[in-house]
């Protein structure tokens, strides 16, 4: 196998190369040697040559060999004299990602994760090796989310680890069946620690699901003991696909309690018990179950009830006739909790029949849904008075009535033309800024029912940052049960020191990464020892390293003698 280089001849004259990973094989009929493409890396001039350089480090430091980049370091004539700040025979190397893998470590061990694996390893009779790829998967979750694969063939070959050093491909699938095993004690080791450690107030964890997709048509097939985890069902952005269900229980500041993992056509409230049964142990002072008002059936409640007793769910209003006429209508006035959160209690019926309810309102969203209506309804106007005919079979009349942004404000009259609904417009402005919920708990309050329900909004963004927007949980590249759930209670791990960096430092996960990412190493090399050497820190690091308590690390990181080079 060798890299290759092709030329192609352009009509101007031009020279254009490209370079390809090629191997030699037998022609079938001449039996003359022929090269055959593996691979093409593109044109010269376009390639990333640090890339290729790169790629020539991994295969390197698999066999233990050393390539050195003679274009990186050229020789002391072909060098402009002072044009190097370093001293004879101090190299320059490389250099390596450093923020992120030192704070995920020193967080890692914090939080008890490190500690608690450490405990079941040694108890389970694995190496301690284990847990270390444990937290090179979960720091490359915060960093640059990659495949197991790719983290340990490219990730790790760019930040600087020494704990990871050496770690094999199949230790680190290893170390995903050893945390799936002892999950719940771990969950349970690390929740207290770190309830402790920030001394946590837990009165209140706030639950709820989503769903993870896999880029599959077929759905695992049930076993005698087990039922199939990747299964067909309703995903929540509204495809049909092949999927599992991830649940996570939270704090109301958004740190992850437990997860868990159900096969894809669970219903939520099918889930309840499962939770309830393993939060019950954990003498928490009450489970909440927060939902959106897809969970708001009577038999959704009747069930939540009985499995995990108390809910908080939001209520349509403009679908529930109670709602609408009896509990949006009711005067009262509105408890200010904060500038943008009134809130006041409405209960209908009496006895066993009594229903609670919590109005909602934020004068802010009030406004800008007045503002964004009056749009709308001026954009129809002028779009009407365009038209002489206003049959509803029309074209431009068809494509109103199917527009989410218009369809609202628009009927039919007797005869089939189109018109603005001006009813539809004054009952929407009685909706401006207002959000129902239904709770079944007489002790909470409205204060910490109206702040429930904005939990569930750190619910919502922590699902963001576990799936899409940071931490990226899909895709995923497990097709084996117990790898999908070790995948997800490592990207949960992550999720957890994500947020504890950000509740710490006052700052989001973005801001904090960028930082991090300031703080390198670099590698230099002399004739007899190789070292690393931290860059300054700027004042912005300093102030995280600060907040999070961790000491900036040494300005020289490691000293050790030279390995054979090649």
């Amino acid at each position: 196998m060798y890299l290759r280089t092709t030329r192609r001849k352009n009509k101007d004259g031009s020279v254009v190369e490209y370079h390809q990973l090629a191997h030699n094989v037998r022609h079938a009929e001449t039996g003359q040697p022929v090269a055959e493409i593996i691979h093409n890396f593109g044109r010269a001039d376009e390639l990333d040559r640090q890339d290729l350089v790169r790629l020539c480090r991994s295969i390197a430091r698999v066999y233990g060999l050393e390539v050195r980049d003679p274009l990186a370091f050229p020789d002391k004539a072909a060098t402009p004299q002072g044009s190097s700040a370093l001293p004879e025979g101090v190299q320059l190397i490389q250099t390596l990602g450093l923020g992120i893998p030192f704070v995920t470590e020193a967080l890692w061990e914090r939080l008890g994760i490190g500690p608690a694996l450490r405990k079941v390893m040694q108890k389970d009779g694995c190496g301690l090796h284990y847990e270390k790829a444990l937290l090179a998967m979960t720091a490359n979750r915060l960093c640059e989310p990659e495949s197991k694969l790719g983290v340990w063939d490219r990730w790790l070959s760019k930040v600087y680890m020494p704990p990871c050093d050496g770690l094999k491909l199949h230790q680190m699938y290893e170390a995903m069946d050893v945390l799936q095993r002892n999950i719940g004690k771990i969950e349970d080791a690390v929740f207290f620690h770190t309830a402790n450690l920030l001394d946590l107030v837990v009165d209140l964890i706030f639950y709820d699901t989503t769903t993870a997709s896999f880029s599959i048509d077929e759905e695992d097939a049930d076993t005698d003991d087990t039922p199939g985890l990747r299964k067909l069902g309703h995903s929540k952005n509204g495809t049909w696909t092949s999927q599992i269900v991830v649940a996570l229980a939270v704090t109301r500041h958004g740190l992850p309690v437990r997860s868990w993992v159900f096969p894809g056509n669970t219903s939520d409230f099918e889930t309840i018990k499962k939770v309830r049964a393993d939060l019950r142990g954990w003498k928490l002072g009450r489970a909440l179950f927060v939902a959106d008002s897809g969970m708001n059936s009577q038999e959704n409640r009747d069930e939540l009830a009985r499995a995990c007793g108390k809910y908080l769910l939001a209520a349509r209003m403009g679908s529930v006739s109670e709602v609408k006429e009896d509990v949006l209508a009711r005067a009262g006035r509105f408890k200010v909790i904060t500038e943008n959160l009134h809130a006041k209690e409405v209960a209908v019926g009496d006895g066993e029949l009594r229903r609670r309810y919590i109005v909602c309102y934020n004068p802010r969203e009030a406004k800008r849904q007045r503002k964004h209506r009056e749009q709308v309804v001026k954009e129809l106007e002028q779009e009407l008075d365009k038209h002489p005919d206003h049959t509803a079979t029309a074209r431009w009349a068809v494509d109103l009535l199917a527009s989410g942004r218009y369809k609202r404000y628009l009927s039919t009259d007797k005869i089939g033309h189109i018109r603005l609904d001006r009813g539809a417009v004054r009952r929407a402005a009685k909706f401006d800024g207002k959000w129902v919920l239904q709770t079944n708990d007489d002790t909470i309050t409205v204060q910490d029912a109206a702040a429930g329900y904005k939990g569930l909004l750190v619910i919502e963004r922590c699902f963001r940052a576990l799936k899409r927007t940071r931490i990226k949980m899909e895709p995923m590249h497990h097709w084996l049960p117990y790898r999908i759930e070790a995948h997800v209670k490592i990207c949960v791990f992550a999720l957890l020191i994500e947020r504890v960096a950000e509740l710490t430092c006052k700052q989001p996960w973005t801001k904090i990464r960028q930082t991090l990412n300031t703080l390198q190493a670099s590698e230099f090399h002399t004739p007899k020892n190789q070292f690393f050497q931290c860059n300054e820190a700027s004042p912005e690091l300093l102030c995280i390293l600060k907040s999070l308590e961790i000491p900036r690390p040494k300005i020289v990181l490691n000293v050790q003698s030279r390995t054979s080079t090649v």
